[in-house]
């Protein structure tokens, strides 16, 4: 068995910063030392100076894939695999593959490849990190579909902060550079606002610097701090569960998602309140959160004493509405689950209204 391939993250806060250029020029060092370099996806966005970094690198053919009579192409993870070079270029980490793929999403044939033993460059932007999604919308105005889970990034044995000035990245949209001009226009009326490239060039920064230290932090065998999620029915739950995640990931703490239930079961909620809780749980499992549904009455002693039993320090919560899908998530049964935790951290997140 091989051992796994390093994965290294060319990372940048919006689309023209230089991530695909600065990759394609490693590749091409890497290429000139004598190592086994193919590019098995790339993406040339009809840039001249880009595309020219492509010359004399091998370049993997790409799958064809039949959809509602449209024919789409993806990369061909088989193909790659067949091929065993020893580094392979992989332009747009996050990419959502059309249906009919082996895989949903690129960063999962990403993993394939690393499994296999080959090392792989990749790019991405910062807005695509799934534990930032809440604080991209709010600074964007836009909810970015197109995630992948933290853990993944922090899997990554290098990753390499690509950045331009946001003026300077303007003055290349300006000039047709990043985008046709037409479509430069319309970008620079939305995503492409100099206050909105302002602050998620800090994100990225902030995100690097994080993962540098987390990197550098010495190991420690057994998690000093544990963070209790309490899951509901309610929409904003997936916002609790990407804060709670990224607190936990600074903090180096495990972390717990749990739904409390006098039987233990989600079968006898009403359908649309059982298939979001069943949404959320699959949510947190995809973020590396160990999930647990509890059994007991009252559920607010029955959370307790799963905290306590576990060594919880922080619990999670959201904020009540005045109503609530699940009956007994209220603003009484906040007041017991405070009262009675006086030994641990309550952290309760509010939303925004239309969120």
């Amino acid at each position: 068995m091989n051992a796994p391939g390093n994965l290294k993250i060319y990372l940048g806060y919006a689309a023209g910063v230089g991530k695909t250029f600065r990759m394609l020029e490693d590749a091409q060092q890497l290429k000139a030392e004598g190592r086994d370099v193919v590019i098995g996806y790339f993406e040339p966005h009809d840039r001249p100076d880009t595309i020219a970094r492509t010359q004399g690198l091998e370049t993997i053919p790409r799958r064809i894939i039949e959809y509602r009579g449209s024919c789409f192409e993806e990369m061909d993870t088989s193909a790659i695999l067949a091929r065993r070079p020893e580094i392979c270029v992989v332009d747009e980490f996050p990419h959502t593959n059309v249906p009919g793929s082996e895989r949903p999403k690129r960063w999962e044939d990403v993993q394939v490849l690393l499994d296999h033993g080959i090392d792989v460059l990749t790019t991405m932007n910062v807005q695509h990190l799934e534990s930032l999604n809440d604080q991209v919308a709010h600074i964007a105005g836009v909810q970015v579909r197109e995630t992948i889970p933290d853990w993944v990034m922090q899997r990554a044995s290098d990753i390499v902060l690509v950045d331009v000035p946001p003026r300077a990245l303007l003055n290349r949209l300006e000039r047709g550079v990043v985008y046709s001009r037409d479509k430069a226009e319309r970008a620079m009326l939305n995503f492409f606002r100099e206050s909105t490239l302002v602050a998620l060039r800090e994100l990225a920064m902030r995100q690097v610097a994080h993962e540098v230290e987390h990197r550098s932090a010495p190991h420690v065998e057994e998690a000093t701090s544990r963070i209790l999620i309490v899951l509901t029915a309610e929409p904003e739950t997936a916002m609790l569960i990407r804060r709670a995640r990224r607190v936990a990931d600074y903090l180096g703490a495990e972390c717990f998602a749990v739904v409390v239930r006098p039987d233990g079961e989600l079968a006898g909620l009403p359908p649309e309140a059982r298939e979001a809780l069943e949404r959320h749980l699959n949510f947190a499992r995809n973020l590396h959160i160990e999930t647990r549904i509890l059994a007991g009455h009252p559920e607010s002693d029955v959370l307790l004493d799963f905290a306590r039993r576990n060594g919880i320090k922080q619990i999670f919560l959201a904020r009540p509405r005045t109503t609530s899908r699940i009956p007994y998530l209220h603003r009484d049964w906040i007041e017991r689950i405070v009262t009675g935790a006086p030994d641990m951290q309550i952290i309760l997140v509010g939303v925004r209204s239309g969120a």
